[in-house]
């Protein structure tokens, strides 16, 4: 082989590393950060920079990616944290964070690992909460202790870059003799409140009787009374037309009878009788004024004993 075969090759395998080089170079180069991810960019060991979602470019060989931060909401399920409470009774508690990463480089840089310090930091926190309160309490007052719980964590982890956005204690389980004791209890006041409610129900429903029949009674009453009254009423009425009845009757039989008098005499002074003609027909007319029905008031002329004495004359010249 001539020493310009030789060049050649070595030419052609330095082109050809050359080439490697590059390829290389360019792929450790470009980076493509992925939507809701950023990258923690060190150059020669130290931060350079965060990249955000899109194309970048990095110094090949001095320039590379420390951390791949996801940005998106997280949830992190602790294992049961065993707690006592301020009665002395232990607790198991289930707890789930759900946090989210606001700043890449202090969650690189500040704490060694998050996730871990914020199950740490879970667990002293509760067994702080739950060592307060009585068993009891900690069946009644979840929500408080959410709330409590989330903003210890969400204060001591924002130097860290992380932003604790909501907190729930799954479960909160007490031992089993504890627990059979607490379904003891429950069951006890459950029938216990049957027992007030079926009573009640009882009492309502025999008041609600009473007063029916009380109201029965006092409508009974109220009617017959009605009904009395109204008897009452139609009999006075009754009476009234029936006295009323026989004194137009009485009236008209005596203007009648009046009427007929004085069409007597209306016919006799007509004729012009004697004194001793109108007395004697008067007298002729008492009998049938006495038959009549109405009330007796005779109505006598003022010369009837003249009257009588003439008619006594007369008598007395025909013997």
């Amino acid at each position: 082989m001539s020493s310009v075969d030789l060049i050649g090759n070595i030419a052609l395998v330095v082109i050809f590393a050359l080439i490697v080089f590059v390829v290389v170079s360019l792929v450790r180069a470009v980076r493509i950060v992925p939507q809701a991810q950023a990258y923690v960019v060190e150059r020669l060991g130290r931060y350079q920079a965060v990249m955000q979602g899109g194309f970048h470019l990095l110094v090949p060989f001095v320039d590379r990616v420390a951390a791949r931060i996801d940005l998106r909401e997280q949830v992190a399920n602790f294992p049961p944290q065993p707690v006592i409470t301020a009665d002395q009774a232990m607790v198991s508690i289930d707890s789930v964070i759900y946090f989210q990463i606001t700043d890449p480089r202090s969650a690189t840089y500040e704490v060694a690992n998050f996730l871990q310090a914020i199950e740490q930091l879970t667990a002293t926190t509760l067994r702080n909460l739950i060592g307060s309160l009585d068993l009891e309490q900690t069946q009644t007052s979840r929500e408080s202790i959410n709330k409590q719980l989330r903003g210890v964590l969400d204060e001591a982890t924002g130097p860290w870059g992380i932003r604790v956005t909501r907190v729930e204690l799954k479960s909160i389980e007490p031992p089993p003799r504890v627990l059979a004791a607490m379904e003891q209890q429950i069951t006890a006041e459950r029938t216990k409140r049957a027992t007030i409610l079926t009573a009640e129900a009882e009492r309502e429903a025999q008041i609600k009787k009473a007063e029916g029949a009380k109201q029965a009674a006092v409508l009974a009453a109220s009617a017959q009374q009605e009904a009395q009254v109204l008897q009452a009423k139609g009999q006075r009425e009754a009476l009234i037309l029936q006295a009323e009845g026989a004194r137009q009757a009485q009236i008209l039989r005596a203007q009648g009878e009046s009427e007929a008098i004085q069409t007597v005499f209306a016919a006799i002074n007509a004729g012009k009788a004697t004194p001793e003609l109108l007395s004697y027909k008067y007298l002729e007319m008492l009998p049938k004024i006495a038959d009549g029905q109405a009330s007796k008031l005779w109505i006598l002329p003022s010369d009837l004993t003249g009257a009588l004495e003439s008619i006594s004359k007369g008598f007395n010249l025909g013997k």
